[in-house]
């Protein structure tokens, strides 16, 4: 048996026990990784760490102090930090990923430092996003939502964003954004574990009587029509404006001052640049995947990362209320397969 059939196989195994949700699967051991991952620890660990670091800011405050949260989650590379910046810049205070801020400073047993909540006084709404992946397992399979209300967080002020992207066009911006530090099969491993991980997330959200919204990316090919029917879904209709989605100054940590996206303090092993694009407005970006080979497209397939987007964009259509035409615009093949 070759190496490429070795690595296919053990993916296969993975996705399997992702699907299958055994508790097994959060009690596992994670081995170190690097300066990323120092300790022997499992994500039930990791989770119950970064929970008590969240529960002490949490604990003391009354439900009504709490904002309303537009909680984002999706796998790496799926236009995330756009979407974090475009809050921002519709005048809310945006977080990019602060659970995982924190889980990361868990993997290195550092002393944890809780995410400060504004009050719902001061800030009504609220936004923040979170990523899964890349580097370790555990970024892969970590749910913050369970971390959020396991800390403290009203199930009542949530509101869960399921992000999304098409699957070769994400995964293609993983390897050219971070194979100087992780080896292809590592990142293709992680990714997979983080598309399907969507399920796990999705399914909680559900269970836990938390709204649901499924707003893939590549709806960013109409973003002001998009948006404004994502700020109609989440109640923020009062927010939106048309010249927050056409019109930015810079992005990133140096964003302009009418974005009001909160950074968290991480390791300098995180900081990569170029990361993030710089862009002067909300917009959809094409990514090339000509660089994928056909056994990694076929592992997009075999383990099932194609299924979890397609229902994505079955998902998408349905709670955005696109058309058959505008669906068929965006998504191609995609919406056809999906219907």
């Amino acid at each position: 048996m070759n190496n490429n059939q070795v690595f296919a196989d053990s993916l296969h195994r993975m996705a399997d026990l992702i699907r299958q949700q055994p508790s097994s699967l959060d009690m596992m051991p994670l081995s170190p990784v690097g300066e990323f991952q120092t300790r022997t620890v499992s994500l039930e660990t990791l989770m119950r760490e970064v929970t008590e670091c969240l529960s002490a800011s949490f604990r003391q405050r009354p439900a009504h102090d709490f904002p309303m949260l537009h909680f984002a989650w999706g796998k790496c590379r799926v236009g995330s930090t756009a979407l974090t910046n475009l809050f921002g810049t519709m005048g809310m205070p945006s977080y990019y990923q602060p659970v995982k801020a924190i889980l990361r400073d868990a993997m290195v047993g550092s002393s944890l430092r809780p995410w400060i909540v504004p009050s719902a006084s001061n800030s009504p709404n609220i936004f923040s996003k979170e990523t899964m992946g890349p580097y370790v397992l555990a970024e892969s399979l970590f749910n913050p939502l369970q971390i959020l209300i396991d800390a403290g967080y009203p199930r009542h002020r949530l509101h869960c964003i399921m992000l999304d992207r098409e699957p070769a066009s994400s995964l293609a911006s993983w390897i050219e954004k971070w194979s100087d530090r992780a080896s292809e099969k590592t990142l293709v491993h992680n990714y997979v574990a983080a598309a399907l991980n969507a399920v796990r997330v999705e399914n909680y959200a559900r269970r836990h009587g938390i709204p649901v919204t499924r707003y893939v990316y590549e709806v960013s090919k109409e973003p002001v029509s998009s948006v404004r029917i994502l700020f109609d879904r989440l109640g923020l209709s009062n927010s939106f404006a048309e010249k927050a989605v056409t019109c930015w100054r810079e992005t990133g940590p140096d964003q302009a001052d009418n974005a009001r996206v909160i950074w968290p303090s991480e390791a300098i092993i995180y900081d990569v640049p170029n990361l993030h694009t710089s862009d002067t407005a909300y917009r959809y970006q094409r990514r090339a995947t000509s660089s994928l080979s056909q056994t990694v497209l076929d592992v997009l397939e075999c383990c099932g990362v194609n299924d979890v987007y397609r229902a994505s964009v079955a998902g998408c259509v349905g709670d955005l209320g696109l058309t058959r035409a505008t669906s068929a615009k965006l998504f191609g093949d995609w919406f056809a397969a999906a219907a």
